[in-house]
């Protein structure tokens, strides 16, 4: 996706935002600031973005945004756990509606046995309790290369949550209508089936 794409993406979270009524703040490992660079860019943003944090070393996520010691002893900067805890703690710090967390390794150094250059763990929480999660594998393609797509994510997850927890729920009541067919259904079979006897 090239830069004008990320642009666009990024005018349309903010009007949708806008629209909703809703405020972000980023908190920032690998991207560096990136996404509230991106956001930012777009005139009359201030009614959307609150704050970015930019917490690239691991104290930085302590004192910043109340990532705990234990998290990143256990998993590391790099996992599930310290993105969510980064996103919820920029959620908190900041008041806000939604913020979104970006921790990864965006190369050329810095990979692990298990976590590779590209890896890229991605969060973003709401204020009403959603939590998502997202873990990207994009490989050696450059710093850069893992940074843009690492902030175009995170764009297209901030819109997911901006959207509302409807879109979420959708398809369970969707679900619930086919399984309350099936069983109005079954009633009529077995009815049609006790009334054969006496035909025959």
């Amino acid at each position: 996706m090239s830069g004008s794409d990320a642009r666009a993406l990024a005018r349309s979270l903010l009007d949708l935002c806008r629209m909703r009524k809703l405020t972000i703040a980023t908190a920032e490992s690998c991207t560096g600031g990136l996404v509230a660079g991106a956001l930012t860019d777009i005139p009359g943003s201030s009614d959307v973005i609150d704050r970015g944090f930019i917490t690239y070393s691991n104290e930085a996520k302590r004192a910043m945004l109340g990532v705990n010691a234990t998290t990143l002893a256990t998993f590391g900067a790099v996992s599930k756990e310290t993105a969510t805890q980064m996103a919820v703690g920029a959620l908190e710090r900041a008041g806000v509606d939604l913020a979104v967390s970006i921790t990864g390794i965006a190369g050329p150094g810095g990979a692990t046995p298990g976590k590779p250059v590209g890896l890229v763990h991605l969060a973003v929480a709401a204020r009403d309790g959603r939590i998502l999660h997202r873990e990207h594998r994009f490989g050696a393609i450059g710093r850069s290369a893992v940074r843009e797509r690492s902030v175009v994510e995170a764009l297209r997850m901030l819109m997911e949550l901006a959207r509302g927890p409807q879109a979420l729920t959708k398809p369970r009541l969707e679900a619930a209508s086919r399984l309350r067919a099936r069983v109005a259904r079954s009633p009529r079979r077995h009815a049609v089936k006790r009334r054969r006897p006496p035909r025959a």
